[in-house]
C-alpha cells in the first residue's frame, strides 16, 4: 500500500517584534520543497523589521531530517541578521531527532576556502614545511642512531642473513649497472678532452685529468646517484607497502621492531658494499678512458698505466672511497624514510618513492660539495 503524504501549509502571524510560522502538515523531503522555497523568499524581507522569528510546528505530523536541516539552515540565516529564532515542536521523537542534527552540523568541519596566497605567503609555508620535514628527518636519524647503538651491546641481535640478502639486493646486482655507467662517463669525458688537448699537443695530460677527476668526484658521484635511483627508490617502496599493507603494525604487534628488522640491514648494507661500488666504478671508468686514450690519441695501454701510476696521488682513490659511507647512509635514510611517509593509497607510494630519489641526489650532491670545500682547505 502506497503511503499518503499530507502537503504541508505555512500561516504567518505578525507583530511590532515577532514574527510567527504556524507550520503544519507532514515536513519530510518529498514534501518539503514548496514551504523551503516560500521561507527563502520571505525570511530575508521579515528579519528587516522584527527582532525574534518563531517556529510553531506543534501541528507538523511528520517531520524527518531534511525538514531539521531546512529549520536549522534557516535558522543560521536569521541569526546572521542579529535577529532571534524560536523552535516549538509538540511530538518528543521529532524535538529528538533536530538535536540529533544539530549536534551532528557542529561534528562536520567547515568547508576550507582556498585562499590564493601571495608569493611572500608561498614562500613562508614552503619554508616552513621543508624546516619541519628537516626537523623530523634529523629525529629520525636520532632514532637510527640509539637503535644501532643499542644492538651494538648484543652481536647475536645483528641480522647477518638480512644484511647478507640486502648486500645481494642493493650492491650486488647493480654492479653491472655502476659498471657500465662509469665506463660510458670515462669514454664521454675523454672523448670531449682528447679535442682539446690535441690542439695543444698535450695528449699525455688526459691521463692526469682522467685519473683525478674519477677517482675523486665522478666515480663516487655517479655510483651514488645510480644507487639512489635504484636501491633508495625500492626502499621507499618496500617500506610503503608495507605500511599500506599495515606489515609494519603487525611487526609491532607481535613484539618485532621494524627498525631493527627492516631499517638497519638496508643502511649498514649499503654503507659496507657503497666503497666496493666506487672501487669498481674507478676501474671501470679507467678503461673507458683509457681505450678511448689509445684510439683518439695514440696513448698505447701500457704507456697509460705507467703515466697514471706516476701522476696520480693514491689519495685521491682513497678520498673517492671515504665518500662511499656517507652516501650510503644519505640514500638509505632519505629512501626509507620516505617509506615512511606514505599515506594509505598508492598515489602516495609513487609521491614518496619520487620524492625519495629526488631528495636523494640532492643530498648526495650537496655532502660532495662540502667534502670538496672541507678537502681543498685541508690541502687534501
Amino acid at each position: 500500500m502506497r503511503s499518503v503524504h499530507r502537503a504541508p501549509s505555512i500561516r504567518l502571524e505578525t507583530d511590532k517584534e515577532s514574527v510567527t510560522m504556524f507550520i503544519s502538515g507532514d515536513l519530510r523531503a518529498v514534501t518539503l520543497a514548496p514551504i523551503e522555497s516560500f521561507l527563502t523568499k520571505e525570511i530575508p524581507k521579515l528579519v528587516k523589521s522584527h527582532r525574534n522569528i518563531i517556529w510553531n510546528m506543534e501541528k507538523v505530523t511528520d517531520f524527518d531530517t531534511a525538514a531539521a536541516l531546512m529549520v536549522l539552515t534557516l535558522g543560521k540565516q536569521i541569526e546572521t541578521y542579529d535577529t532571534q529564532t524560536y523552535t516549538h515542536l509538540l511530538q518528543p521523537e521529532f524535538i529528538k531527532l533536530l538535536d540529533m542534527v544539530r549536534v551532528r552540523q557542529r561534528q562536520i568541519p567547515p568547508h576550507k576556502i582556498n585562499v590564493e596566497l601571495n608569493w611572500l605567503e608561498r614562500l613562508g609555508k614552503k619554508s616552513f614545511t621543508q624546516f619541519h620535514l628537516i626537523v623530523d628527518l634529523f629525529m629520525f636519524f636520532g632514532t637510527i642512531s640509539t637503535i644501532f647503538l643499542t644492538y651494538l651491546h648484543h652481536v647475536k641481535n645483528i641480522r647477518i642473513k638480512e644484511i647478507l640478502f640486502e648486500i645481494n639486493e642493493s650492491a650486488v646486482k647493480a654492479i653491472g649497472i655502476v659498471a657500465l655507467t662509469t665506463f660510458l662517463i670515462g669514454v664521454v669525458i675523454a672523448y670531449q678532452s682528447a679535442v682539446q688537448l690535441k690542439l695543444y699537443g698535450a695528449n699525455i695530460f688526459i691521463v692526469d685529468m682522467l685519473g683525478i677527476s674519477i677517482f675523486r668526484e665522478l666515480a663516487p658521484l655517479i655510483t651514488a646517484i645510480v644507487v639512489a635511483g635504484r636501491s633508495g627508490s625500492a626502499y621507499a617502496a618496500q617500506i610503503g607497502v608495507m605500511k599500506i599493507t599495515e606489515e609494519l603494525d603487525a611487526m609491532r604487534t607481535m613484539g618485532f621492531d621494524p627498525y631493527a628488522f627492516l631499517v638497519l640491514p638496508r643502511i649498514i648494507a649499503l654503507m659496507l658494499m657503497m666503497p666496493i661500488l666506487i672501487f669498481f666504478a674507478d676501474m671501470m671508468g679507467v678503461l673507458g678512458g683509457m681505450l678511448v686514450s689509445n684510439i683518439e690519441l695514440g696513448l698505447s695501454p701500457v704507456f697509460f698505466l705507467e703515466r697514471f701510476a706516476n701522476v696520480v696521488d693514491l689519495r685521491h682513490f682513497w678520498i673517492g672511497l671515504v665518500k662511499g659511507p656517507f652516501f650510503a647512509l644519505l640514500i638509505a635514510l632519505i629512501g626509507i624514510y620516505r617509506g615512511l611517509q606514505v599515506k594509505n593509497d598508492t598515489q602516495s607510494i609513487g609521491f614518496n618513492t619520487t620524492k625519495s630519489v629526488v631528495e636523494s641526489i640532492f643530498a648526495v650532491i650537496i655532502c660532495d660539495a662540502l667534502f670538496s670545500i672541507i678537502l681543498t682547505n685541508l690541502g687534501l
